[in-house]
């Protein structure tokens, strides 16, 4: 599922209080039951479940494993500031067809587009920055490696 928040057709979408705390539940804990949350937010178990197929199909929540990248095995973690001459989304696009590449955002300010990158070695970050430098349209880019994460949050709730 790709994520588009360019696309400006995407209206955010209503949700009530139950959908609101069956989201700050799984926040906390993605492996909760249906059951459980059911008994937390007043719903059946098929309620719950079937809310919760609705929100993941509207793209309004996933529900995945968050790894440490380090321990598995990986050398880097960085984030990659590219700035564009040519058509952002196009290379953006592009870069999405990058498997190394796991998130890609357009943004303002010194860089067109940032993503974040994780490299099994100095061998291949070095190459996946070639690589993204020699995309047409692509005026330049800055390597910033993580030395270590303070905080990863997913908890920012829901309005």
């Amino acid at each position: 599922m790709r994520i588009d928040q360019t696309d400006p057709v995407t209206k955010p979408v209503h949700l009530d209080d139950k959908s609101k705390k069956m989201i700050a539940l799984l926040q906390k804990d993605g492996r909760m039951s249906y059951t459980a949350i059911a008994a937390e937010v007043g719903l059946s178990e098929a309620a719950v479940r079937q809310r919760a197929q609705r929100l993941m199909q509207q793209g309004v929540m996933q529900i995945v494993a968050v790894t440490d990248p380090l321990q598995l095995g990986f050398a880097w973690e960085a984030m990659i500031g590219v700035r564009v001459s040519g058509d952002i989304e196009e290379i953006a696009d592009t870069l999405g067809k990058i498997e190394a590449i796991d998130f890609i955002v357009l943004t303002g300010g010194k860089f067109d587009i940032i993503l974040e990158v994780v490299a099994d070695s100095d061998d291949q970050l070095i190459e996946l920055t070639d690589t993204i430098r020699s995309i047409p349209g692509v005026a330049g880019s800055e390597t910033l490696v993580y030395l270590s994460t303070s905080k990863q949050a997913y908890s920012w709730g829901v309005r």
